[in-house]
């Protein structure tokens, strides 16, 4: 198969390429292929880049600083198959729920190096957890403060784990996924001296191991700054708790929410901008302070998985107002993508199956779901598009699936793998009868 590399396809996954006929491939899989055999709307991962992406993050962050631990951010997409590349890539796991924990352990991931976060975990996932062995419970609050140390004092063991702190630092993207500010409801604020009194409390916990402190900014966080401020902010407390209370920090979790593009105008971060800037500064930092080197932990979610995965979708409707906007209809929606609905996502787009065509209209690709606001993708110029032709969205690996809904008894989309020419099915599509298996009469 004769192939070529177009400039339009930088967004999609690494293996992306245009046939002669055309045609979008995708690790070595033809996508109008795909779709004949697996239907729509449908989402495919690209292996290539999903390995890819692990190993640059240990690279370039190893590189600068050898004692750096990866741990994927689970939130932003994860089954079995997923969890079972992070394991054999040396990743460890970000979780946030006792559902997330147990995908891990369904493929016997290294509970050891799965970080537990969240700011309300129940007492039935803190007793999961500790019965698994998960490696660090990142605290949020007092109340998991202490109710973790009643359940580990009930068990007769200890736990080791970390504090999430607030530093206070806006990083700039959207307020509903900013969490490092004051009035987040994630962390000990530092500001408030509620950081302080929950290091004391930890350190007096008869069942607790206090090993650090993590933050988290939010995300997609496309500059450096905030998470230098950050840095500086929190290791600067911690050279207080040295001081105050004699505390080693030996791991310091700065988070994720690395910026990916989404659009061709994108102007983000290189991974290795990242590692190179945060490893000088923590290095500046711990010399300057004279605090002990901790191990830096990071947690890279979408810019994972985010290029690795691709929406496709076929065309129906096509609704023209003269002079005024062409809708092109398709068979998902903001059931399988609400980003776009819920806090103004952009996106690029390509019709997989006239991929070497020009670009001849502007277009607003629409759901067809039952809401005015069902737009994926709005205003952007496609080759010539009709009934039956394939849609491909790029950078659709993260959020979007775990972010799914059977809004309008919508059954959710399946889920594909592909691999040099070879395409696995890692999630079937829900049937009808899937969304009236939990219904009682």
């Amino acid at each position: 198969m004769n192939t070529s590399k177009a400039p339009e396809l930088a967004l999609f996954p690494l293996t992306a390429e245009v046939n002669n006929q055309g045609q979008l491939v995708i690790g070595g899989c033809g996508v109008v292929d795909l779709v004949k055999e697996f239907g729509t709307p449908l989402y495919l991962f690209d292996e290539a880049t999903l390995r890819q992406k692990c190993r640059e993050f240990k690279e370039e962050f190893g590189k600068y600083y050898p004692d750096t631990l990866v741990i994927y951010a689970s939130k932003a997409f994860l089954n079995r198959a997923l969890a079972l590349i992070f394991k054999e890539e040396g990743l460890g796991l970000d979780i946030v729920s006792g559902g997330e924990l147990s995908i891990a352990h369904s493929v016997d991931f290294p509970l050891d190096k799965v970080y537990f976060h969240g700011n309300n975990k129940t007492p039935e996932e803190l007793k999961l957890a500790l019965d698994l062995g998960v490696g660090r419970i990142v605290v949020d609050n007092l109340y998991e403060l202490e109710l973790l140390n009643k359940l580990t004092k009930e068990r007769g063991m200890g736990q080791d784990i970390l504090l999430r702190l607030t530093p206070g630092v806006d990083p700039h993207t959207h307020q509903y996924t900013t969490t490092g500010t004051i009035e987040s409801k994630f962390g000990f604020p530092l500001a408030t001296g509620q950081a302080e009194e929950a290091v004391n409390q930890a350190l007096s916990a008869s069942n607790l191991n206090l090993l650090g402190f993590h933050f988290h900014l939010g995300s997609p966080v496309s500059e450096i700054q905030p998470y230098e401020l950050a840095m500086e902010l929190v290791l600067r407390f911690a050279k207080e708790m040295v001081k105050k209370f004699g505390f080693d920090l030996h791991e310091f979790d700065i988070g994720g929410g690395f910026a990916i593009p989404y659009t061709l105008d994108s102007k983000v971060p290189a991974i290795d901008d990242f590692a190179r800037t945060l490893t000088g500064k923590l290095n500046s930092l711990v010399s300057g302070l004279g605090l002990s080197r901790p191990r830096l932990v990071i947690e890279p979610g979408r810019a994972i998985v985010g290029q690795a995965g691709v929406a496709l979708y076929k065309v129906g409707a096509i609704k023209e107002i003269p002079g005024i906007k062409k809708y092109v209809c398709v068979d998902g929606g903001i059931s399988d993508n609400i980003r776009p609905a819920l806090y103004g996502a952009k996106y690029e787009a390509l019709v997989a199956n006239k991929a070497s065509e020009a670009e001849r209209e502007m277009v607003t690709i629409a759901g067809k779901l039952c809401e005015s606001g069902d737009i994926l993708v709005k205003d952007i110029n496609l080759a010539s598009v009709h009934p039956g032709d394939i849609i491909a969205i790029p950078v659709c690996g993260a959020y979007s699936i775990p972010m799914s809904s059977n809004y309008n008894a919508m059954p959710r989309p399946a889920i594909v793998m592909v691999k040099e020419g070879r395409a696995r099915l890692i999630r079937r599509r829900e049937t009808y009868q899937d969304l009236m298996n939990l219904d009682l009469i």
